[in-house]
């Protein structure tokens, strides 16, 4: 009877100690990712997710990024350009998005990388890249130049907004990430894709402008630092995005998913992200 008593006490005592010690963190699921192709890898080199990261796709107004990253290089963020009714109609004529710009406004290149990046403005894209290239075809030659020198090897630019053209221009996820890399290495294009709101009152040189960034990501999670929305029926809905998580700057992109499920996969991989780099 005092051995099972002992008995009793030792496989209690078994019980207490397999109760009290911790368990293992369990590891966050991988997300479920809707869009077609997606990638995400953080600034110590660790692929947190990747889905056919290599094919070759068209990105929208991703493109745009391209076009801030070849002008951040060419131009100074005072000088003045004016914008012509080209640049207007361009935008109009292709159903593009605009900064709303109006024929014989002079905004500094510094206002139109606003327009560019947070309405995602065809009309400050055209008026950008014709300034300098000079023209048009010399801009994109440009850009296709820096994505050579960046190791973009799958990237083809046609134009400098994104827009469908007979032509045809693709990159890929990998090559996207990638060039958000290098464009957040600048801080005034790091700033301006952070900003959730551009005011550019009225002057005697243009009127007022009020400017609200299409990348929703900004209002739904902490340190988020950019960086372009885009969209065509081809491409379908594209988001590169870009946060601080675990003390390292995540960076990833989704290609070809839905408009609103495009934000909250992407706040879910940054998480993802950052609970992976916290488990070392």
């Amino acid at each position: 009877m005092s051995g099972m008593r002992i008995g009793g006490f030792i496989g209690s005592a078994i019980l207490a100690l397999i109760l009290w010690i911790p368990s293992p963190a369990v590891a966050a699921d991988t997300p479920a990712v809707g869009a077609g192709v997606a990638y995400v890898i953080d600034s110590a080199g660790t692929i947190h997710y990747g889905k056919r990261q290599t094919r070759r796709v068209p990105v929208a107004s991703l493109v745009k990024v391209m076009t801030a990253y070849v002008v951040l290089n060419e131009a100074k963020l005072g000088d003045r350009i004016t914008v012509t009714s080209a640049d207007v109609r361009h935008a109009v004529a292709n159903g593009a998005t605009t900064a709303a710009l109006a024929k014989g406004e002079r905004l500094t290149v510094r206002d139109l990388l606003y327009g560019l990046m947070l309405p995602s403005g065809g009309d400050a894209a055209n008026a950008l890249a014709r300034t300098y290239g000079p023209g048009k075809t010399a801009f994109v030659a440009k850009m296709n130049a820096a994505a050579r020198r960046l190791g973009l090897r799958d990237t083809w630019y046609t134009n400098a907004d994104g827009l469908p053209a007979p032509a045809g221009g693709h990159s890929t996820a990998v090559d996207q990430v990638r060039l958000a890399k290098a464009a957040l290495a600048n801080p005034t294009f790091r700033t301006i894709v952070a900003r959730e709101k551009h005011v550019v009152p009225r002057t005697s040189l243009h009127r007022a402008h009020t400017w609200r960034n299409t990348n929703k990501l900004l209002q739904r999670a902490e340190g988020v630092l950019g960086v372009k929305t885009g969209y065509t029926r081809e491409a379908g809905f594209c988001l590169l995005f870009a946060g601080e998580r675990g003390g390292r700057q995540v960076i990833g992109v989704l290609l070809g998913d839905q408009d609103a499920r495009r934000f909250t996969t992407a706040e879910k991989l940054l998480d993802y992200a950052d609970d992976r780099i916290s488990r070392g």
